[in-house]
């Protein structure tokens, strides 16, 4: 199924040059009421790249994707998304953000992904619905259409959601925990969808907790423990070394403790 899934995004996508787009960070600080979430963040998301954002419970992985959407503000520095608005990356909240009781079907659903093309209450053309059916097609979910999401098992829904950033084209794809409670055959087809936005040159970077996922599919890792314990390729970030310090400092953390004023900029 993966492999069946991976020939037809290459059928979908290859038609498309994708710009190459990335994301820098310069001594990011995000917080809530005065206590910083994440501190002196200093790296680049490279154009292209596929990066995993790894770390404890609690560290900020979610946070820093969220100031990454523009959703959350920057307490100090800079988030240079290279000159692209926030509506040309494509976002994937958890699951638990999602309210499914809203009564859309699959279609309409993934037809959300082109709203920078038809604005809320636009017209859909012939060309933007048969999109949306290759990308429906795409992950596995031809049959679908009329289907109600708020019936649909928690892999479905995934795949709708996929879909809809198939749909979007955005050039930087953020994925908040995207295989949290989905079945492993769900995980796979939407892995090979992964893997094609990175062969399209689209920067992907997806907050994951499966460690060997990682390892065994993303070539870079950004370990977090409100700061930066490391950001390089995933062999190096994911050492022992390295998670046992994550972990240590996790353990250490002081929920009220104020905003530093360090001045150091921890490099990547």
């Amino acid at each position: 199924m993966a492999c069946d899934i991976m020939g037809r995004v290459i059928a979908m996508t290859l038609a498309s040059a994708v710009p190459d787009a990335g994301i820098s960070l310069d001594n990011v600080t995000i917080a809530y009421d005065r206590h910083a979430a994440v501190h002196h963040l200093q790296g680049s998301f490279e154009p292209g790249s596929l990066t995993a954002i790894a770390g404890p419970n609690g560290a900020g992985k979610s946070t820093l994707l969220k100031a990454l959407m523009g959703a959350l503000p920057v307490a100090s520095g800079k988030i240079d998304r290279g000159g692209l608005a926030v509506s040309d990356i494509g976002y994937l909240p958890q699951a638990a953000d999602i309210d499914r009781s809203f009564p859309l079907s699959v279609a309409d659903t993934v037809l959300l992904g082109a709203w920078h093309e038809t604005g809320a209450f636009g017209a859909v053309s012939a060309e933007t619905a048969s999109r949306a059916r290759r990308a429906m097609a795409t992950v596995g979910l031809e049959g679908f259409e009329r289907r109600r999401i708020g019936t649909l098992s928690a892999g479905q829904f995934q795949r709708v959601l996929f879909a809809r950033l198939l749909l979007q084209d955005a050039k930087i794809i953020l994925l908040d925990e995207p295989f949290t409670a989905i079945d492993a055959r769900t995980s796979q087809d939407l892995l090979a969808v992964i893997h094609r936005w990175h062969a399209d040159h689209r920067t992907v970077i997806a907050v994951l907790h499966d460690f060997e996922q990682i390892r065994a599919h993303f070539p870079r890792t950004l370990l977090l423990a409100r700061e930066v314990i490391a950001w390089d390729r995933t062999d190096i970030a994911m050492s022992d070394e390295n998670l046992l310090r994550a972990r240590a400092m996790a353990e250490h953390w002081d929920e009220t403790s104020p905003l530093c004023d360090a001045k150091e900029k921890i490099v990547a």
